[in-house]
């Protein structure tokens, strides 16, 4: 268990998905700038992202998911108003164990939580997560990215190869699929690789459903 600096959004960060933040609030500056300091320290400048299920994320008084992934700050840039911009990625998902006091920003003890059948390197887990599983299910979202776009949804055309690693590789097919954060919320939290890819299939059947409705003359 580990106590992790926190940054609770509006939005679901996945590993292995890029996330660039404008920060402003003072609390978040003071985050930043505690982030600078375990970076010049040669400690890795990580803190925790969790969705708000309910609330605002500005000002406090929110109700946030108990699962969440770890954020690597990769580039930081200073405004001149004293505002701060970054380029960070997803590396590994967590489960808060429990809040602790705002001082200034948001801490929690944190676990981290790997899937279940994860096996890094390996062309299929344990659970029976092939590649040719992970390449149906990718043409899938490839082909309902395409269609969102063409409807004038907001979304965008899913592009990139996928990791060698199946865990990795199913957090990047949510990351790529039109879908909710409700639902990118309740695909990170499942327990397992090929449970995330099953429920990613059924999410896209669906959202196929809806689309050819959509599509129909």
């Amino acid at each position: 268990m580990t106590a992790l600096p926190m940054f609770p959004l509006g939005s679901v960060l996945l590993p292995g998905e890029p996330l660039p933040l404008h920060v402003f609030e003072p609390r978040y500056r003071a985050l930043v700038r505690h982030l600078l300091d375990e970076a010049a320290a040669g400690r890795p400048p990580e803190f925790g992202v969790v969705l708000i299920e309910r609330g605002s994320e500005v000002g406090g008084a929110d109700q946030r998911s108990p699962v969440g992934t770890v954020a690597r700050v990769l580039e930081v840039g200073e405004l001149p108003d004293g505002r701060y911009v970054l380029a960070t990625v997803g590396v590994r998902r967590i489960r808060v164990v429990e809040w602790l006091p705002d001082d200034p920003y948001p801490v929690a003890d944190v676990d981290d939580w790997p899937d279940a059948d994860a096996a890094p390197g390996m062309a299929e887990h344990p659970s029976g997560v092939s590649s040719e599983a992970l390449a149906s299910v990718h043409a899938r979202v490839r082909r309902a990215a395409a269609l969102a776009v063409e409807l004038g949804d907001d979304a965008a055309l899913a592009s990139g190869s996928l990791d060698d690693d199946p865990s990795l590789a199913s957090f990047q097919l949510v990351a790529m699929a039109p879908i909710t954060s409700l639902d990118r919320q309740h695909l990170l939290a499942a327990a397992t690789a090929a449970g995330r890819l099953e429920a990613l299939s059924a999410a896209l059947h669906d959202l196929e459903q809806v689309q050819q409705f959509r599509l129909a003359p």
